[in-house]
């Protein structure tokens, strides 16, 4: 698949949105990147397109049996003026565990960035700089077969669309009202949970619902198996600073392994600030809260990087964490974070990927 690929031109290119108020996923850019598969020839015809919609047989595939995965990743423009990727690598090979998980083929994870690099390149004019603002990459796959039959599809379609976008919520740090739900999971153990496929989020958006009918910015997941281990809190890690030692859930296959996470983790041990991965149980988070012990909740994502959690609804319960302000090692870890995305600070750990190493 080591191939350069072909490049359409757009006739008239569109009015770029205020960049000064972008919310997320609202705008999207002039072309996308699209590739195609065929069992019998393989990824073929990899290229650079005018963004528009696609054309699909009602009996594809996707429709029915739900094959469809996706990345969610961010391009920055840099304090030097370039634009760069922060730990694509890791994007790539999860993206490659979906395939696996979903029958889907494996893509070359090296061909895939060169490629989002450069059609970064030939939408170097969308990547916003204002703060909190960045340039926002989804790549997705999907199956494009037209048959019935419940199988592995034959054919399929790779997309990367990318979207000039704000902070995931408006006031980016400001803490946030989190219901525990117990009626509904998200994922179990020995399913897709850990992976990035349409379906998990398809179905946590009854929960949500009810969350934000009732005042709440997202959900907290317990396991499916015992409803009380803590999973993810709405689409991500969830950690909790508990006298003076962070905590998260270990990796349990229903676990989605963020990027942010892993850069947390690997943050705080480079502070030697301790840290833990395994088993909580939300009866021993609000025991530490009765202790006066919790310190701190925050989730780590993608889309927010860093987002405080002022309170948790639990059984009919509500405390309050570090009297609903962020806390200091919140905070930390966002400035950190986003100072080696926009190239302010030293990047110790070599995350971050120029697309281009001259001035854009």
């Amino acid at each position: 698949m080591k191939q350069e690929f072909g490049f359409v031109q757009r006739e008239v290119l569109k009015e770029k949105p205020d960049f000064s108020s972008l919310g997320f996923g609202k705008y999207f850019t002039d072309y996308m990147f699209v590739m195609d598969y065929d069992h019998e020839i393989g990824w073929f015809d990899p290229r650079i397109t005018p963004y528009e919609p696609l054309t699909l047989e009602p009996s594809a595939m996707v429709f029915h049996y739900g094959q469809a995965i996706f990345e969610g990743m961010k391009a920055y423009k840099a304090a030097d003026g370039t634009i760069q990727l922060f730990r694509p690598e890791k994007n790539m090979k999860r993206l490659n565990e979906s395939c696996e998980r979903l029958c889907i083929p494996q893509i070359d994870e090296d061909f895939l960035l060169e490629a989002i690099k450069q059609l970064i390149l030939t939408e170097k004019d969308w990547v916003p700089d204002g703060e909190g603002t960045s340039l926002y990459i989804r790549p997705f796959i999907f199956s494009t077969e037209p048959y019935l039959g419940v199988r592995p599809a034959k054919q399929y379609k790779l997309l990367v669309i990318l979207s000039p976008s704000g902070a995931y919520y408006g006031d980016q740090l400001s803490p946030v009202r989190i219901y525990v739900e117990e009626q509904y999971v998200r994922a179990v153990i020995g399913g897709v949970g850990h992976v990035k496929t349409a379906g998990n989020y398809a179905a946590s958006l009854k929960a949500q619902e009810k969350a934000d009918e009732n005042g709440f910015a997202q959900i907290l997941w317990l396991d499916a198996k015992e409803n009380k281990y803590v999973e993810e809190v709405g689409s991500m890690n969830i950690f909790f600073k508990i006298n003076g030692e962070v905590v998260t859930p270990r990796l349990n296959g229903s676990i989605l392994p963020g990027v942010t996470r892993d850069s947390v983790i690997e943050l705080l041990k480079y502070w030697n600030i301790p840290v833990r991965e395994e088993r909580i149980s939300i009866e021993e988070v609000f025991a530490a809260h009765a202790r006066g012990e919790l310190e701190e909740v925050f989730g780590a994502g993608t889309a927010a990087v860093i987002s405080p959690v002022g309170e948790l609804t639990w059984n009919e319960q509500a405390i309050a964490i570090n009297e609903f302000k962020i806390g200091e090692l919140s905070q930390r870890l966002y400035d950190e974070m986003t100072g080696i995305q926009l190239g302010k600070k030293e990047d110790p750990f070599n995350w971050t990927v120029k697309v281009a190493q001259v001035e854009v």
